[in-house]
């Protein structure tokens, strides 16, 4: 019988993800990196925008013009032109004269604000009625108000989304440097494991793990590798993990983490080569017989084999190595939680953190946390689960009503 494992507190784990580099970077088309993590910061090279535009349609003029204009009392203004979208005025505004402007057009010179449309009658071609006044900079976007030159544009570490791209777009970047996708291998264990595309005999599973661990790996923005299914074998295993290796940036093993005369995981990472087993156990539930070893920089991980345990380790702990590696930066990262309150007690023991799967509902306005119990192997409980309520080392449980922070599964 194996030794049994001793545990690590979850913090502790976590801080193991800085021993791990970073994957290398690559230069992509600016309209496919949406979802990538970016290698090193932009810099504003000019002012955005570069000159002062209109914010809305309706006429470029000099706010003192417009000063105490009401309906009863409409400021008069002669129309000195239009301004073409996306050419420089070929002329200026006086003093009781205004522009025909659309949004987005150039201010002419003299003109420090806009009327709105809806505010001015035309009274004949060349003159308007103005029925409110502006104030200098109404309804204006001043040069460099946006952007600033010389502003980091996007930091290095952020995710790009939507907002980035058409930002980095606004200033002419057709390119941009990113981190590579991690490509994480994935091993199932077990001699009780079969294929998807075998009917089990008694006593085996299909690998459910291979196909949650795939999701999970493109949830969290990596490339999943798939090494199949090995038996409770140590060559076998010892073989695929090194052909793993070289072709991953991580590696997973589902199964064989925990104590058992036919796990061999923990006997094949120590055997592999610069090899160093960081961590035996978490003091997490579900999840305590995770492995976490280190092979020449390259994190391994033993999952469990219940698939339930291997979704919350991952979403707790494997996904903040992967965020790391893959060049993420945790202070550009906003990792929200859902607040609601809890409908029923629940009971917790000392000395470990414990993830409890919750499903969430709306009832006279409140969001309730409804915890979903059942045994740690049964996969329902992930299917029907909206997110994970955790419960503190030193916290003996939680009662109906608290408020707790809910990490969203989706």
């Amino acid at each position: 019988m194996k030794e049994f494992f001793k545990v690590t507190d979850l913090k502790s784990v976590l801080e193991y993800s800085s021993a791990f580099p970073r994957v290398e970077t690559e230069d992509i088309p600016l309209d496919e990196s949406t979802g990538r993590i970016l290698a090193a910061s932009v810099d504003a090279d000019v002012d955005l925008p570069d000159f002062r535009r209109s914010a809305m349609d309706g006429y470029a003029v000099r706010a003192s013009a417009t000063f105490g204009a009401s309906e009863a009392n409409p400021a008069y203004l002669t129309i000195k032109g239009d301004v073409p979208m996306g050419e420089s005025p070929a002329f200026s505004i006086g003093s009781d004269e205004a522009a025909r402007i659309s949004t987005g057009g150039m201010l002419p010179e003299g003109a420090d604000s806009v009327v709105m449309i809806e505010h001015t009658e035309t009274i004949d071609p060349t003159s308007i009625e103005v029925y409110r006044s502006v104030a200098p900079g109404q309804h204006t976007l001043e040069k460099g108000e946006d952007i600033s030159k010389g502003a980091v544009l996007v930091p290095k570490g952020k995710r790009l989304r939507s907002q980035e791209t058409g930002l980095l777009a606004a200033f002419g970047t057709k390119t941009v440097p990113v981190y590579k996708k991690p490509l994480i291998g994935i091993i199932s264990t077990g001699d009780e494991i079969v294929s998807l595309h075998e009917t089990p005999a008694p006593g085996q599973i299909r690998d459910i793990n291979m196909y949650t661990l795939t999701g999970l790996v493109r949830k969290a923005g990596a490339v999943p590798v798939s090494f199949g299914i090995v038996r409770d074998d140590f060559d076998d295993l010892f073989k695929t993990c090194t052909t793993a290796l070289a072709q991953s940036d991580m590696l997973l093993i589902s199964g064989g983490s925990s104590v058992g005369t036919l796990d061999f995981t923990i006997d094949v990472l120590s055997a592999l080569p610069e090899s160093d087993i960081l961590v035996h156990g978490i003091s997490i539930s579900p999840g305590k017989p995770t492995i976490l070893a280190k092979s020449r920089n390259l994190a391994i991980w033993g999952l469990p084999g219940q698939v339930t345990s291997t979704m919350v380790v991952f979403e707790i702990v494997v996904k903040p190595f992967i965020d790391h590696i893959g060049g993420l930066s945790l202070k550009n990262e906003r990792n929200f939680k859902f607040s609601a309150r809890l409908s029923r007690n629940i009971a917790s023991a000392q000395g470990r953190t414990e993830f409890i799967r919750v499903r969430l509902n709306h009832k006279d306005g409140i969001l309730w946390a409804d915890p979903i119990l059942g045994k740690s192997g049964l996969i329902n409980t992930m299917v029907n689960a909206d997110g994970l309520i955790e419960i503190g080392t030193h916290t003996e449980g939680l009662d109906k009503g608290v408020t707790v922070a809910v990490i969203p599964l989706w």
